[in-house]
């Protein structure tokens, strides 16, 4: 598993377990929808699920995760070290980055306020978990409005546009508050 994997406990009703190979099915109805599909182009089969969900959780690159709320399964999540991840040659990452990409699966739970309640949620679980990290970062599709606009709203920051091979990603970043 991903390097000093934190246990996450979310905050606002939020949810976050390891994803398993029982879940294929139903990650991968989700990715067939097409407010995902557009963004993540991984409309895969369940038994090709069962291998990334699989191979995710024994290598120590991404944990793949389901977040649910109220005990209702809400979405996708993957959190990640920067240090092992491609995103490493895009931006001057520190050792202990953490990065996230999230899907809410449920089409009716969008434009509720969910998303950016949920990055908030996961982001504020990993800085308690993980005192050494001071940054998370995401890099949505520079196009992907409601992506970019929910993590603006849970207090990330743009940091300029990465070319990545497959998109023109808007880099982000939430810093841990400093106290004073």
């Amino acid at each position: 598993m991903c390097d000093v994997a934190p246990l996450l406990h979310l905050d606002n009703g939020f949810d976050l377990r390891p994803a398993t190979a029982a879940d294929a099915s139903t990650v991968a109805w989700w990715m067939a929808q097409p407010h995902i599909e557009k963004w993540w182009e991984q409309h895969w089969s369940v038994e090709r699920w069962t291998q990334e969900i699989e191979n995710q959780a024994a290598g120590e690159h991404s944990i793949p995760c389901l977040t649910s709320i109220d005990g209702d399964d809400l979405g996708y999540v993957e959190l990640y070290r920067v240090r092992h991840d491609r995103l490493a040659e895009y931006y001057d990452w520190q050792e202990h980055d953490w990065g996230l990409h999230v899907a809410i699966g449920d089409p009716g739970r969008l434009g509720k306020g969910l998303g950016r309640r949920l990055l908030r949620s996961l982001t504020d679980a990993l800085f308690r978990a993980d005192p050494r990290c001071t940054r998370v970062v995401a890099e949505p599709d520079i196009t992907n409005v409601g992506s970019v606009r929910a993590f603006g709203a849970a207090g990330f920051d743009p940091q300029g546009e990465l070319q990545l091979p497959e998109k023109t990603a808007l880099l982000m970043m939430r810093n841990r508050a400093v106290e004073a």
